[in-house]
């Protein structure tokens, strides 16, 4: 319930991610006898919300969200930089990854900017996202693995603008309009962490989630909710002025923010010091 709530309040514009996200966790943590770990695969352009999303996630299941011992996060290019130390990190990885969840079934693994991971790194992880009810005594059926990627964004564009274009709302996106598309664009995109990689051949992630690109009024929500947040009352003049310093795109149609609600934060700072 606090999953859904947290998602109806202060995620924007993403319709299909509510209703996957919320059915998928909730799906998994009922079932008493799951035959392998929950994947997760969120796409999209920078600040439509997957961070955000993960967050939500982790704090519907620990207290402590992000923060508890059992939430482990992973991004590419702090912690895996080096092309020339792949063999290295595969094996840190692996034994990262048993460790955890031989102390704790339920872990939870992000993996945030896919789209930068080296090619051929995260299909070490494989084994631990098949279908195996042991491997070396211990079960992974019961961890989630959620991965964060900009990879695809460009896919999930083009269907919202199809939709746009022939006067369809965004709310007519199903997800069977992206998904498939979606994730034959990530396996062959050779800048992604996810280029021919097994995970996708062998059908070990349940969902490809879009994150559609946001609208200025998503961008406005945005600004009211951050400011509410600060305490402040809302002050529509500085929202409408935050959100028309934002660019968006494409350069004729002007839809779409380019920043999505990344830089709100910021801007906020110059208004309120």
């Amino acid at each position: 319930a606090a999953l859904q709530e947290n998602l109806d309040k202060r995620l924007f514009g993403q319709h299909l991610v509510s209703r996957v996200v919320v059915k998928a966790v909730r799906g998994f943590l009922n079932n008493t006898n799951a035959k392998k770990p929950l994947a997760l695969s969120l796409h999209g352009w920078t600040g439509t919300g997957k961070n955000f999303v993960s967050k939500i996630v982790a704090e519907s299941i620990y207290k402590k969200g992000l923060q508890s011992k059992y939430v482990h996060q992973f991004v590419a290019t702090l912690h895996f930089p080096h092309a020339h130390s792949i063999n290295l990190y595969k094996d840190q990885l692996q034994s990262w990854i048993r460790g955890n969840v031989s102390i704790c079934p339920r872990s939870i693994f992000i993996f945030d900017e896919m789209d930068k991971m080296h090619a051929g790194l995260i299909d070490s992880i494989k084994p631990f996202l098949d279908y195996y009810e042991l491997l070396d005594g211990v079960s992974y059926r019961q961890a989630i693995f959620i991965f964060l990627s900009n990879a695809g964004a460009e896919k999930i564009t083009e269907v919202a603008l199809d939709f746009w274009r022939n006067g369809r709302t965004r709310e007519d996106i199903q997800l069977t309009d992206i998904q498939n598309a979606l994730s034959v664009s990530v396996f062959n995109n050779k800048n992604s962490g996810f280029w021919h990689s097994t995970l996708i051949d062998r059908n070990l992630i349940d969902y490809f989630i879009p994150f559609l690109p946001l609208e200025y009024k998503h961008v406005k929500m945005c600004v009211r909710v951050e400011i509410e947040s600060r305490g402040y009352t809302v002050d529509e003049d500085i929202v409408s002025r935050i959100a028309e310093e934002m660019t968006y795109f494409p350069r004729e149609e002007r839809i779409y923010s380019d920043k999505g609600c990344k830089t709100v934060d910021a801007k906020l700072d110059y208004y309120y010091d």
